[in-house]
């Protein structure tokens, strides 16, 4: 055989096949829908896209979203879930918000203001077999959420008018005030001429002339709760359309919380009476609601709440939905100074006989699962891997499916493109997390895997670092790769001098055989920060570094050392992309010498490509180096995303500044099918490969700090024979 390799894991969802008959059941993602895929032959598929606010047919055969930078309503068939089919867009003649289904019926708010001081909106009904608009209400403003009632006789808006964030740094007052209409709904369409208006003003003890209504969800009774935002404040109205009860929100005090965003994951900050300012808001049961306290003027308490419509706290999360997110190194380091992962969207269902409230992070990437059996009580069951800025959440519990619908695309960028995201419930385990810090005390924040080595004397502990994202520590990670998910159990910081080195970009970690490491450094000339090889011992302090020989100085590029190999006495390290002194398509396997600091090299050829190719990690293991050599493009764009492998015996590397051999590499596997496995989109990242003593090659993904990315971390094996 040419290709000396069997997979231990061909995909994480492979695993659900030997679960137990009984298992307990669990959610997991089984397909994705790139957004731009519902463009019509012939446009731009470079435009921005979104998919907000999401809604599915009775059938449960059809999801539609909000798509507001292209003001339609998108359309997918997801008849098979796993298949998910385009069925275009649908243009709106204005900014679509929410919509929200009746039978065929789709009543879609469409945001129609000139300007913020002069809103205006339609609520129009779409035919959803002939993709028609077929009539429209003026709602006589600018329409957020709009909800139906659970019997469908009912179609509430809420009628925010939102405020200019650019005037007076978008503090309130800003008029005209907000308010809550209602609709009745038959299978005929809405009833615009039984529109009633429902005034919220002089409720809130903020700003009370403007009350800018966010949200809105009706219970079972007929009832909607309804949450000012910016007031900080929640309204009930009852089935007659009357303001039953109204109460603040309150504030929470954070405790254990990253309080700056430094590329430091420091947990040990405090902030007292936060304002929850809740966004969404879901009925649990008659009595019963839930609100995301995602913030948006002053506050923002990281969390989630259960009340009575009375207005008492039955539940308040506090800090332990983010250290959730922590665990998993979902953590926005970037929004540390600001509200942190930033709970936005909610729905409720029952499944079977478990009660399910879904609380969506925007910032962390990530929906969470609880059980509400008892709603003083949730008990988080499962925190589910989504895109990125997961807002419109959507129950299906009639076919055991889920859906997220995530609004951030990044085409514009290079980046992931917004996608629908689908989920089905089955018995047997989870397949995310990958990689958890779970009960290690204190919490281990960790992300941005860029490295693996396994411990020589134990072919189940590997050692990782994480990268420039968090630049103020600089960190290696021990993993027990024996458990399911990978634990990581301990996080040691090096140090120069006693204190967390500065100016390090580690993207490479081998054993030093002494019980220390040996690290490269990636550098950027641009930013100060030299590359470097350099040893650490067990405690991470720095004891040796060595910097550039003279002849490689002159062609540095950024795109430098993104791996290290041990291999008898010597280093290996591989060169991400062509530097100054290298041919088009080809890079560097240098190698140095730590005793005498001498250095010699090979040329690697690199494969051609759209965007860019490199290399991002290399590993000995046998007679062999193996190295990851990827593109830098994301989901449907990815190309190529491999391991290969040279000889040892061909390795002859020459001296710096003659002639370099040039090596053959022989492909050892495709890693594209591997990171498909998990339903999602392809990352672009694969940064890690660790081989042991056994030939299991384990292989991880980098998050990228979770900044303009998923956060999503996958750490797999395969076997080497």
């Amino acid at each position: 055989m040419s290709v000396l390799i069997r997979s231990m894991l061909t995909s994480a969802l492979a695993l659900l096949a030997a679960a137990p008959a009984l298992a307990e059941p669990h959610f997991n993602r089984i397909a994705s829908f790139a957004t731009v895929d519902n463009m019509a032959e012939g446009e731009d598929p470079a435009r921005e896209t979104s998919a907000e606010i999401m809604a599915v047919t009775p059938d449960g055969s059809m999801l539609i979203y909000s798509d507001s930078p292209l003001g339609a309503l998108g359309m997918v068939d997801i008849t098979d879930p796993r298949q998910p089919k385009p069925l275009g867009n649908v243009p709106m003649d204005g900014e679509p918000t929410t919509a929200v289904v009746r039978g065929t019926l789709a009543f879609v708010g469409v945001n129609t203001s000139d300007s913020f001081t002069d809103p205006s909106g339609v609520l129009r009904t779409l035919d959803l077999s002939s993709g028609q608009v077929i009539a429209g209400c003026d709602l006589g403003g600018q329409p957020d959420a709009v909800a139906i009632s659970p019997a469908g006789d009912m179609i509430a808006v809420a009628i925010e008018n939102e405020r200019d964030e650019e005037v007076n740094d978008g503090a309130l007052p800003q008029m005209p005030a907000g308010f809550v209409l209602r609709l009745p709904v038959t299978d005929a369409g809405v009833d615009c001429a039984g529109l009633q208006r429902i005034d919220l003003t002089g409720l809130a003890d903020v700003v009370p002339e403007d009350p800018e209504p966010e949200y809105l969800s009706f219970n079972e009774a007929g009832e909607l709760a309804v949450t000012l935002q910016e007031n900080n404040h929640l309204v009930v109205i009852g089935a007659d359309g009357q303001v039953a009860a109204h109460f603040s929100a309150g504030a929470v005090d954070l405790d254990g919380i990253d309080t700056e965003d430094d590329g430091r994951l420091d947990f040990t900050g405090a902030q007292r009476q936060v304002p929850r300012e809740p966004d969404a808001v879901v009925w649990l049961d008659d009595d019963h609601f839930a609100t995301a306290n995602e913030g948006d003027w002053k506050g923002g308490s990281r969390g989630f709440t259960i009340w009575s419509k009375d207005g008492s706290v039955v539940h308040e999360s506090g800090t332990a939905f983010e250290r959730a997110l922590i665990a998993i190194g979902h953590y926005p380091d970037g929004r540390s100074d600001n509200k942190g992962v930033e709970p936005e969207g909610m729905a409720f269902a029952a499944y079977g006989d478990q009660r399910l409230l879904f609380v969506g992070s925007e910032r962390g990437s990530v929906v969470g699962v609880y059980d509400v059996a008892d709603p003083a009580d949730p008990r988080l069951l499962q925190l589910l891997p989504s895109g990125i800025g997961p807002e419109g959440l959507t129950p299906i519990p009639a076919r055991n499916l889920f859906a997220t619908a995530n609004e951030t695309d990044l085409g514009e960028d290079g980046g992931a493109r917004s996608h629908v995201m689908i989920y089905e419930r089955t018995e047997g385990p989870a397949a995310y997390p990958t990689l958890t810090s779970e009960g290690s005390e204190p919490l281990i924040g960790w992300g941005a895997i860029s490295g693996l080595a396994v411990d020589p004397a134990d072919d189940t502990r590997l050692f990782a670092v994480s990268d420039s994202a968090y630049s103020a520590e600089p960190a290696i990670y021990t993993i027990d790769a024996a458990a399911t998910p990978a634990r990581i159990t301990a996080k040691t910081i090096v140090t120069r001098d006693g204190q967390p080195a500065e100016k390090l970009d580690l993207e490479g970690i081998t054993s030093d055989g002494h019980g220390g490491f040996w690290l490269a450094s990636e550098g950027d000339a641009g930013k100060d920060v030299p590359h470097a090889v350099l040893r650490v011992d067990a405690s991470g302090a720095i004891t040796d570094e060595i910097g550039l020989p003279a002849a490689l100085d002159p062609h540095q590029t950024r795109f430098g050392f993104e791996g290290i190999a041990l291999v008898e006495d010597k280093l290996w390290l591989a060169v991400q992309r062509e530097w100054g002194d290298d041919p088009d398509g080809q890079t560097k396997l240098l190698q140095l010498d730590p005793a005498t600091q001498d250095w010699a090299a090979v040329r690697y050829p690199l494969d051609s490509g759209e965007g860019w190719v490199g290399l991002s990690e290399i590993a000995r293991h046998g007679d062999h180096l193996y190295v990851i050599e990827r593109d830098n493009l994301i989901g449907q764009a990815a190309r190529l995303k491999a391991i290969t492998r040279i000889p040892l015996a061909d390795l002859n590397p020459a001296s710096l500044g003659g002639e370099l051999p040039l090596v053959t590499k022989e492909p050892v596997r495709d890693l594209i099918p591997d990171l498909l496995g998990w339903g999602g989109f392809v990352q672009d990242k694969v940064e890690s490969l660790a081989i042991a003593s056994d030939g299991t090659a384990w292989i991880a993904t980098d998050n990228d700090g979770v900044e303009d990315a998923s956060g999503e971390t996958f750490i797999w094996s395969v076997r080497l024979d």
